[in-house]
């Protein structure tokens, strides 16, 4: 049964954020949907959509030609969805010394020829490695559906006055999927992007993704769709902005907007020497100002509350 996929290549000069140097975090949540989708696909035997990405955490800069290898794993199926955990490592193409630079864990449903969900083999940890990656999975499938309904029960309005940041263009052919739709590593790179102007506009320096979580795809984006993006800082801690980012669609024939995506992402800015810098502090106005930062306040909480995923990644490198 094909349940791991690594893929391993160079990061290009096309991958990097504007300092030309370190890869954008964009770039890297669309490698992990690719090597995400191959191995939803190739353990299910056919097309399968992306339903969830959480728990993403940056856990070290990768540079311009870094040696990158990703791995997913299969570590839970349920009738007709799997749950993928997905690791990336990054090393200096001349000492090929693997180090990791994120993970987290995505949810795949399979569908049939008229795209319904359609049942999956059962899987079942076969070795120590899978059996610690699959420990609290069943658990964290009910605690992000509680933070999901959590997240879709917040409303924003323009009674908000804190910062905020929208995109809005056209889905192009470039942005496709297997499916016909624009796949969920290219919507993730938009949300990225959009949170990151939304940062950097509020420190008024670079600002780099540290956190993203509760990443929902709750409908898809046709090609040819007018796409909107709306980012609203909702909190700061000390070093940190609390960014939350809504994606709509539409057709442009049609004046209905459809929510596609949700999810909450944390960005610091970063000094001369890469730390993370004080940042300005939100001015809590209203009463939604207020509401929505005790929002973020409570989505560290849950998230707080979870056990953390076991990664074997020392085991496999022998690094720390």
């Amino acid at each position: 049964m094909n349940d791991v996929m690594t893929l391993r290549f160079l990061a290009a000069p096309t991958d990097v954020s504007e300092d030309g140097v370190t890869v954008q975090a964009g770039r890297v949540l669309e490698w992990i949907d690719k090597a995400g989708y191959a191995c939803a696909v190739g353990y299910s035997g056919g097309y399968c959509v992306t339903a969830y990405v959480g728990n993403v955490h940056f856990t070290r800069p990768i540079r311009n030609g870094d040696l990158i290898e990703v791995t997913a794993r299969i570590v839970h199926t349920g009738r007709s969805s799997m749950q993928v955990v997905v690791t990336v490592d990054a090393a200096d193409v001349r000492e090929r010394v693997f180090r990791p630079a994120m993970d987290c864990i995505l949810a795949f449903v399979a569908m049939d020829e008229q795209r319904r969900p359609t049942p999956v083999p059962h899987w079942e940890p076969s070795d120590v490695e899978s059996e610690q990656l699959s420990r609290g999975t069943d658990e964290r499938v009910v605690a992000r559906s509680g933070i999901r309904d959590l997240m879709r029960a917040q409303q924003y309005t323009e009674a908000g006055t804190t910062p905020r940041q929208q995109f809005r263009f056209l889905a192009s052919p470039s942005d496709v999927n297997w499916g016909g739709n624009a796949h969920g590593g290219i919507v993730m790179r938009w949300i990225d992007e959009v949170a990151r102007a939304c940062a950097m506009g509020w420190c008024g320096d670079d600002a780099v993704a540290v956190y993203s979580g509760g990443i929902h795809f709750l409908n898809p984006i046709h090609i040819g769709d007018v796409v909107e993006l709306e980012a609203r800082m909702i909190h700061t801690g000390p070093h940190s902005m609390h960014i939350a980012v809504h994606v709509r669609a539409r057709d442009p024939r049609s004046d209905d907007w459809r929510e596609t995506t949700q999810c909450m992402t944390i960005f610091v800015c970063r000094d001369d020497a890469g730390r993370a810098s004080a940042v300005p502090q939100l001015v809590l106005a209203s009463d939604e100002d207020r509401r929505l930062d005790q929002h973020a306040l409570e989505l560290v909480r849950r998230r707080a509350e979870l056990e953390p995923l076991q990664f074997a990644v020392e085991r496999k490198y022998g690094v720390p």
